[in-house]
This record gives C-alpha cells, structure tokens and sequence, in this order.
C-alpha cells in the first residue's frame, strides 16, 4: 500500500508490512514502538500473526483534539493483539464483522488508510484483520 506513515518508526510496508519494536539489550524485553533510546534499544521486527488477546467497539468519536480522525466518523473496533515471542499491541482490527470478533482468533498485520493530507495522499495505520485460511 502506497502512503505516509502516520508517524515515524512504526513499520516498514516492503517487501511486506512489519511493525518496528524495540528490543532492550540488557534484557531482552520487547516493546511496541520501538523507544529512541538506541544505547538501550535495539529496533527488531516483530511477528506479523499473533492473536486476539482483548477487544472493544469505538462506538462514538474521539474528543478533538487529540483526535485528528475523519470528520465522517463511523465505530471501529481497537484490540490488543499478543505476538508470539515478542508483546501485546494495542491496534485497530480491520475486515472483520464486530460480532465475529473473539479472543485467540488469528490476527496478522495490514497497512490502512487513515486519512489523506493537503496534499491528497494518503496517511497511512498499521491494523490488524482475521487471517483468512486457504
């Protein structure tokens, strides 16, 4: 998907969308994003699949500001979504009816678009969607 991220350092979208964590080198602990502090972390990839850990319906729009969104506000789904190995990410849940959701389904990484700019391009979210079998 062609666009601009909504910030820097979240993902990469080639060759496929990927989310940049952070690694502590002391410890080992993963974190989503990754933190500036590069003496202390070390930016890593982090899984594209993991699974429905939490969710909820953003039914009503966001106080503006902070909330930059859409002035055609219509419900979302938000979800934590836990990546084998690495954290639980708090994200937007994509392509799926809300009654479908469920806790453990599969879920893997999509880059969507936001909003557009001044100049008619599109911002880009990283978001999660049910991964489709077959």
């Amino acid at each position: 998907m062609n666009g601009t991220a909504i910030a820097e350092g979240l993902f990469r979208a080639a060759p496929e969308p990927t989310l940049i964590g952070g690694r502590d080198r002391a410890s080992g602990r993963q974190v989503f994003p990754c933190p500036t502090d590069r003496e202390r972390w070390e930016p890593v990839d982090l899984p594209r699949r993991g699974t429905l850990w939490s969710w909820t319906i953003q039914r009503f729009r966001p106080k503006s500001p902070p909330y930059t969104g859409p002035e055609d506000f219509a419900p979302f789904a938000l979800g934590y979504v836990e990546l084998p190995g690495a954290t639980i990410v708090e994200s937007r849940l994509v392509d799926v009816d809300f009654d479908a959701l469920r806790i453990g389904m599969a879920m893997e990484l999509r880059l969507v678009p936001f909003t557009r700019n001044a100049q008619g391009d599109d911002i880009l979210l990283y978001a999660f969607a049910p991964v489709k079998e077959g």
